[in-house]
């Protein structure tokens, strides 16, 4: 494969078809795969592109690959793509520098858009910034910090003694004055420092 391609490494043979065929009408060349071990089995080192891999698979899954592929080369940039999104399988794909994690269902150019950063060798943008962590009460601050360690609303509200809906309120408050709109990328921008 000489050219820059888009290895789609998902269980699920419809997802792998839909995905193809959408990249492959924005021009991307694609190659499919239905097991991460399957891939692992196909990859050679001249091999340049990214890859788009589902979480959970059986057997390897996405997390796993992207180890064993940080690890073996050749550098490829990856994508996680899931439907069973949490905190700290984010955390964890993007510690592993995952160029981004999307979960589904996903509108179609935000994978695009994905795969043309991966290409490129960009990660995943921050999001805008809201009024920023300055604005951020001492709860809302709290708040956060329990957020993105990965507890529920429930669990957050019986450590900081107040109710879950108090919990739903600051919480909505922090993703506006951060200018987030999911978990991931509130994690993402505590990682990365910048709040």
């Amino acid at each position: 494969m000489h050219r820059d391609t888009v290895f789609i490494v998902d269980d699920d043979a419809s997802v792998r078809d839909s995905l193809s065929l959408l990249l492959s009408l924005r021009g991307h060349a694609t190659a499919t795969f239905a097991s991460a071990e399957d891939f692992l089995a196909a990859l050679t080192p001249e091999w340049r592109g990214c890859v788009v891999a589902d979480i959970r698979m059986p057997g390897l899954s996405g997390l796993e690959l992207q180890r064993q592929l940080a690890e073996r080369g050749p550098k490829l940039p990856l994508i996680i793509i899931t439907a069973h999104g949490d905190v700290t399988a984010a955390r964890q794909a993007f510690l592993a520098d995952a160029v981004d994690f999307i979960e589904k269902p996903f509108d179609g150019e935000q994978l695009v858009q994905a795969v043309e950063r991966a290409l490129s060798g960009l990660r995943a943008p921050l999001p805008a910034p809201g009024r920023g962590a300055a604005a951020l009460s001492a709860r809302e601050r709290e708040v956060m910090t329990l957020l993105v360690k990965g507890l529920h609303n429930r669990r957050i509200a019986e450590q900081l003694g107040i109710s879950p809906r108090t919990v739903e309120v600051h919480k909505a408050r922090v993703m506006d004055k951060l200018g987030v709109r999911t978990l991931v990328e509130l994690v993402r921008l505590v990682d990365q420092g910048q709040v």
